[in-house]
């Protein structure tokens, strides 16, 4: 926490740039008594170790899947009903097409690449390949090239950690790799086919069913400001709301809402599945995300 100035508290921030959370970085989104100091790096993923391991930021983003890992170990940070950044994730796996036909299934007893295993993007993938295509996760070989953002998590015994500098998306290309989970970083190959069939009427039709809006990234702020100014915490949560509704075009149909309630569902699908895939110790409650100030928020 930084200094407080006629009031006014500064608080260290790593919010990267999005079209929700543009007007917010360009200050368009103002408050009487926070002023957010968007020091953080790009992509703010790079920010979420020195977040957790040396309370480098005082609020910012979070991936969930970190969030969820950090209120296991007891991380001093609490999370706002505030997703910053989410999508379907259906399309997000891709092999190689020239070396025969994937489905689901057949990546059973193979090696299949994820940048780290903890990474949201493959917890909601490999969700949806067991749930939905009935894959064993337990059978197939997760190889990484990075750590977890916690020092205290270990990757489940059937992962692989490739050398450093591995590149996944080529390994897969090459056959090394049956499959990666990549999202946006697949390679731009006319060769990488998904491995969901029809990826994105297939998660029309789960959105139809399910009702939610996987969520990537989430708004934190360290617990002693929300247990010492809960003002400023709601200030917060509104100045997020306040940025989306600045969003040029309108927020991204689809993406995650705002408020606790609205995202009910879906946080208690990240908790499931990532105690299913052993990324968390134990199964969290929806309640225990929150504190007193936050859980009362939309």
């Amino acid at each position: 926490m930084t200094d407080t100035t006629a009031d006014v508290l500064t608080l260290r921030a790593n919010i990267d740039d999005y079209p929700v959370t543009k007007a917010l970085r360009e200050g368009r989104v103002t408050s009487d008594i926070v002023k957010l100091d968007i020091c953080g790096p790009s992509p703010a993923q790079n920010g979420f170790k020195p977040m957790l391991r040396e309370n480098a930021f005082d609020c910012g983003e979070l991936a969930i899947v970190t969030y969820l890992q950090a209120r296991c170990y007891g991380k001093p940070y609490v999370m706002l009903p505030a997703p910053i950044s989410g999508r379907f994730q259906h399309h997000c796996a891709g092999f190689n097409r020239e070396l025969g036909h994937v489905s689901p299934k057949d990546i059973e007893g193979t090696r299949v690449g994820v940048r780290t295993y903890a990474q949201t993007t493959g917890l909601w993938v490999r969700g949806i390949l067991q749930h939905e295509y009935g894959v064993d996760l337990n059978k197939v070989t997760w190889c990484t090239v990075g750590e977890g953002h916690l020092l205290e998590y270990t990757d489940p015994a059937n992962c692989e950690r490739l050398p450093k500098g591995s590149d996944i998306g080529q390994m897969m290309l090459d056959g090394e790799l049956k499959a990666t989970l990549q999202g946006i970083d697949l390679p731009k190959d006319s060769r990488v086919e998904r491995l969901v069939p029809d990826p994105f009427n297939a998660a029309k039709d789960w959105f139809a069913r399910e009702g939610v809006v996987p969520i990537n990234h989430i708004f934190v702020v360290h617990e002693e400001i929300s247990r010492n100014r809960p003002d400023v915490v709601r200030e917060l949560y509104r100045m997020v709301q306040e940025s989306r509704d600045l969003t040029e075009g309108g927020v991204s149909d689809p993406f995650p809402p705002m408020g606790r309630a609205a995202n009910e569902k879906g946080l208690q699908l990240a908790i499931d599945w990532a105690f299913e895939q052993k990324i968390i110790p134990r199964k969290l409650s929806v309640d225990e995300l929150f504190d007193e100030t936050t859980g009362n928020l939309g």
